[in-house]
Parts: C-alpha cells; sequence; structure tokens
C-alpha cells in the first residue's frame, strides 16, 4: 500500500513539474488556397509581465543570437502544398522552418530555413533559402500570448500575420 501511494503522489508531482514547465503550449496555423494547403506549427509563448524584445529582453538584439526561433521550443515548421512567394522570396513546395530576424523590433525580416525537425536555438544560415522583410504595426493593447495566422487573401493569395507583446509583423504570400 505504501507503494502505490508513493506511485500515486510521484506521478501527481511530476505531471504539475510537467504542466509548470509548458507555459509554451503548442499551436498551428493553416489555409487552403487554390486547393493547396500551407500550414505552420509553434509553440506559443507569453509575454508574462516580461520585457520581450531589446536590450535585456527574452528576445535581446544580442549579436551571438540574432535570429528568433519565431515561437518557443521546438524550431517553427512550415509546409507548402505549392509553389510560393513569400513577399519577394521563391519557396518550392515542401517543408521549411521558419525564424525571424528581430534585432531591430520594429524592422523584423522572415527567415525561410531550408534544415528541419532540429531544436528551436539549433540555427544554420547556411540553409536559408532567404530573408523577407514584414510589414510592421502595433497593436491596440499589449498582445500576452504570441500567435501566428495564415489567412487567405484572395483566389491566390494569403497573408502570413506574427503577433506578440507591441508587435505585429506581416507578410503577403502569393500562390504560384
Amino acid at each position: 500500500m505504501k507503494i502505490r501511494t508513493k506511485c500515486v503522489v510521484s506521478i501527481v508531482a511530476l505531471a504539475g513539474l510537467a504542466s509548470a514547465q509548458a507555459p509554451s503550449p503548442p499551436a498551428a496555423t493553416s489555409v487552403t488556397i487554390g486547393g493547396k494547403v500551407l500550414s505552420i506549427k509553434y509553440c506559443a509563448p507569453s509575454v508574462r509581465g516580461r520585457q520581450i524584445f531589446g536590450p535585456g529582453g527574452l528576445i535581446s538584439n544580442d549579436p551571438n543570437y540574432p535570429v528568433w526561433r519565431a515561437g518557443a521550443n521546438d524550431a517553427t515548421s512550415f509546409h507548402t502544398d505549392a509553389d510560393l512567394a513569400i513577399g519577394n522570396l521563391p519557396v518550392p513546395k515542401g517543408d521549411y522552418t521558419i525564424y525571424a530576424l528581430v534585432a531591430d523590433p520594429d524592422n523584423w525580416q522572415l527567415i525561410v530555413n531550408k534544415q528541419t525537425g532540429q531544436w528551436g536555438l539549433t540555427y544554420d544560415a547556411s540553409q536559408d533559402l532567404g530573408r523577407v522583410k514584414m510589414s510592421m504595426s502595433k497593436p491596440a493593447k499589449l498582445i500576452e500570448t504570441y500567435k501566428m495566422t495564415l489567412s487567405a487573401a484572395g483566389a491566390k493569395s494569403a497573408k502570413l500575420q506574427l503577433e506578440w507583446e507591441q508587435h505585429i509583423a506581416t507578410v503577403d504570400i502569393t500562390v504560384k
């Protein structure tokens, strides 16, 4: 009986520890354009009273870490069933990782990287397919939880939007 009680207590303690260490839950967004699916899987961190961007922030402008994984935990994955143009960057159908260059918090660049399946901090610039400048705007109020959205913008177009803290970054996507 003592062993069973210890096991139950251990399981409950581990469950509590797991939930305490999972503040960035998995999230996803997708859109279908012209019968072709575009999808992103990421983990969504929250501000939780922390400074996010700039010197001393969670995502700083430290030159040793200029690239953000565009989420938390694992690298952000992007899949497209169609050949695309993200901004002016040609992107063949397939699987990619998305990063963001946010060294200047008010001027983001989306990075499409050919390496997939890695942990979020494992970034290899030699695997970049390319980078695209994003349009920036400010939200009406603080965005507590990071959010990525793929949305239709026409018969052959979509929009990707990244929102967090005091920043909204968008880029147009065209299906070829």
